[in-house]
């Protein structure tokens, strides 16, 4: 029983951050849904063996080798419509095409590389981290962020400002 509470204490804490990571896999709420049950439903049958390790780079695991798994059977097309609200104070107009320009720009890279770019630079592992998660050599996740940010400038040129390599202030 102490397993189940700690399990159930683990989802309530890890939700939020692991939905938003897995729907920035997925681009899809649903499927982000699905995708962090089906995740969550591995880690429980495993729980005695990783709770006392690191349960979210497991979960983070899993999420990504399920996703991998649903995208080689299903190969469509992916539409990102959206991103989870940002923070701060904005222009709401200005956040919202920001959002419609980085869902059209992610959705132009393959799976693997918008996996990478996810990794690095949402959940900020280093490449040796997100390596692991992957299951692939280091060098392979370099590439990946390499192309991945070469594609990023040239079909959304707009949203690094080269000279400062951050958005640019709009």
């Amino acid at each position: 029983m102490a397993d189940d509470e700690d399990f159930r204490l683990f989802v309530r804490e890890c939700s939020p951050a692991l939905s938003r990571h897995a729907y920035l896999l997925t681009g899809d709420h649903q499927l982000a849904e699905d995708l962090l049950q089906s995740a969550f439903a591995s880690v429980y049958r495993h729980w005695r063996r990783v709770r006392d390790d690191n349960p979210a780079a497991y979960l983070r695991r899993a999420i990504y080798h399920q996703h991998v798994s649903w995208w080689r059977r299903r190969r469509v097309h992916e539409h990102l419509t959206g991103a989870p609200p940002e923070r701060g104070e904005s222009d709401p107009a200005e956040d919202a095409a920001l959002r419609v320009s980085l869902g059209q720009a992610l959705a132009a890279l393959s799976p693997k590389q918008r996996a990478v770019i996810l990794l690095r630079f949402y959940d900020d592992l280093t490449e040796a981290q997100a390596a692991d998660v992957l299951g692939v050599r280091v060098g392979t996740v370099k590439r990946h962020a390499h192309d991945a940010l070469r594609r990023l400038r040239e079909v959304a040129p707009g949203l690094l400002d080269e000279d400062a390599g951050e958005r640019s202030p709009r």
